[in-house]
């Protein structure tokens, strides 16, 4: 019987190394059709969340279920295999290969030829632009059509969810615009995201559930438009007055153009 919850984060504690611990009892799930966000000031720990869901960062405590089953432990090539699907912060196009190769290369574990082929008429119905540039060198596109290819790459392995680190990264405002209309587009499609993003009201705009971390943890969860409104969210996390945090260290405090997500009630949950 399918899980209510793609994923689901129980519990997790996780850091790096002998260093302090990142993640202190976070839990978050991302519900079927759903985009969850997590948003909140840097050094959260929002992409080490990320890291734990695809498997490049083991928790030190705490489990990991998909769809129903418990993947706690697995590396990344298992949890693409079990349906989840992780873009990661900044720009990652090979841009001396076409945009064509680019997507492909998100299907090398597809054996099925038919079943790639309709993988990319799938990516291309969903994101126009990959149609259109297919054939053109990837490093031609601007970097929000590069982004365009990493999320058509990302779904070629036919994911149940895909983790999404910081998409808006080193974009002008209206490229982020269209970015995040892709987020939406995908979640019509049926696929659920969880995004961590720096521009933290846009990404509560494009959201179903958002997630606020503060110190590792969950401060407060609950339907992305009532965050919104709260003016204490606001004041805090939304205009950039969230203060000093334990740093995550894989959280860039300064971004540049330079560097090539449960709902059971109407109201916020607070922690």
């Amino acid at each position: 019987m399918a899980s209510e919850n793609l994923l689901e984060l129980n519990d997790i504690e996780a850091g790096y190394g002998r260093a302090a611990l990142v993640l202190r009892g976070l839990t978050v799930k991302v519900p079927a059709g759903s985009v969850v966000c997590l948003v909140g000031p840097n050094g959260a720990g929002k992409s080490t969340v990320l890291k734990v869901a695809s498997g490049m960062l083991a928790p030190r405590s705490g489990s990991i279920v998909v769809d129903g089953e418990e993947v706690t432990g697995s590396g990344p090539q298992s949890m693409i295999r079990h349906g989840l699907s992780h873009v990661l912060q900044g720009h990652s196009v090979f841009k001396e290969m076409t945009v064509a190769e680019n997507v492909s290369l998100g299907a090398y574990t597809v054996k099925d030829k038919a079943e790639v082929q309709e993988r990319v008429e799938f990516v291309k119905n969903l994101f126009p632009v990959v149609a259109d540039r297919w054939a053109a060198l990837a490093g031609a596109l601007s970097g929000g059509q590069q982004k365009q290819v990493e999320f058509a790459r990302s779904l070629m392995v036919s994911p149940k969810v895909v983790l999404l680190d910081e998409p808006s990264m080193g974009l002008d405002p209206k490229t982020t615009s269209v970015v995040f209309e892709q987020v939406v587009r995908m979640r019509e499609a049926g696929i659920a995201v969880l995004l961590v993003e720096q521009n933290a009201r846009r990404a509560l705009e494009t959201a179903d559930i958002g997630c606020v971390l503060d110190l590792g943890r969950v401060h407060i969860t609950g339907p992305a438009p009532e965050l919104l409104e709260d003016p204490q969210l606001a004041e805090l996390y939304l205009g950039g007055g969230g203060g000093t945090r334990d740093a995550d260290p894989t959280e860039d405090p300064t971004p540049s153009e330079a560097r090539s997500p449960e709902l059971s009630s109407p109201a916020p949950e607070r922690t």
